[in-house]
């Protein structure tokens, strides 16, 4: 048997191959030719490239639509939307690693890129971990569903809680483990200089590698939601995992434009919540109307919907600032 045409979850290995080879052969132009010297990323830029990504993702989606059939491709087209509304909260918390560590912009597209590599391995193996229990034990999709309602339920009812970074466990544990200089080195994640004890030479690690550790970790605790999440969309590991790193490349390209903007987007995470309850009750509301599954396009059209209320309200409550309060 020809080795390209050997199936792993589901998908010939070709079908894997070309995936990874396109966003690999993105990511080499991207660090070759539109970042081969270390800028600051304008607003225009960010948009620019966002524009790029988003657009060959839609291609990809209707590759995926031609060649896997349309309810893959609605499944695609709902799993990266999701995706991407997730990833909002992820942008916040990466704007206050960033703020914590001083990390001036023209460094930021530094961490965020090489962050991209971390995620589609990371990614990857919670992926190929889920595929697998849902695959041995359907139930697990249950406890899915359920865990998505209740993180839902707490998003709306609870607000916001502001991490505290200093405190964290992954950073206690990269200052007891790590020697960190105090200040940023340029571009570089690890420096060679002596130890103010023993004066050897000794690598440290800079805070731009210390940010980058801690934006893989944020991006690790997000991908606890938005993986159950898609899976409750569709049980394909191949659209899965196409829609979920699709999203975040387009993301990550537009975080030097929306970190600007993401406070206007206050009434989004209502809409969020929405979005988690109705998916985790999907397969509940499927049970009760009688259907083998939930239709992909209604599914798609109530989470644009869901979506696109949270920005037009976002925008038009925030389209004034507030008055400023007279002592």
């Amino acid at each position: 048997m020809d080795i390209l045409s050997e199936v792993i979850m589901g998908k010939p290995l070709w079908m894997w191959g070309s995936f990874l080879g396109l966003v690999f052969s993105l990511l080499a132009f991207d660090l070759l030719v539109l970042h081969r010297k270390t800028h600051e990323v304008s607003i225009k830029e960010s948009m620019w490239t966002s524009l790029f990504y988003i657009t060959v993702a839609l291609l990809f989606g209707a590759w995926v639509w031609y060649s896997l059939g349309e309810t893959s491709g609605k499944e695609y087209l709902t799993g990266y939307i999701v995706e991407q509304t997730l990833s909002m909260d992820n942008l916040f918390v990466i704007s206050l690693v960033f703020s914590y560590f001083h990390i001036p912009r023209q460094y930021q597209h530094r961490v965020l890129f090489w962050g991209i590599l971390g995620v589609v391995l990371l990614r990857g193996i919670m992926i190929g971990l889920g595929a697998a229990l849902v695959s041995e034990f359907s139930w697990v999709l249950h406890i899915f569903a359920a865990f998505l309602i209740f993180t839902g339920i707490k998003m709306l009812f609870m607000g916001d809680e502001l991490p505290d970074i200093e405190n964290n466990f992954i950073m206690r544990t990269l200052k007891k483990r790590l020697r960190i200089t105090n200040e940023l080195h340029g571009e570089k994640f690890i420096v060679r200089m002596p130890h103010p004890k023993s004066g050897k030479i000794k690598p440290f690690a800079t805070p731009l590698l210390v940010a980058l550790v801690m934006i893989e970790f944020v991006d690790l605790i997000f991908a606890v939601d938005s993986v159950p999440a898609i899976f409750t969309i569709t049980l394909d590991p191949y659209v899965v995992y196409t829609s979920n790193i699709f999203a975040i490349l387009g993301l990550r390209s537009m975080y030097f434009a929306l970190s600007v903007i993401i406070h206007r987007f206050k009434y989004l995470k209502p809409a969020l919540a929405c979005v988690l309850i109705f998916i985790g009750s999907k397969s509940f509301i499927s049970y009760l109307m009688g259907w083998t599954k939930f239709p992909a396009g209604l599914s798609l059209s109530i989470t644009l919907g869901l979506i696109a209320t949270g920005i037009i309200v976002s925008i038009y409550k925030t389209k004034h600032p507030s008055p400023e309060v007279k002592s």
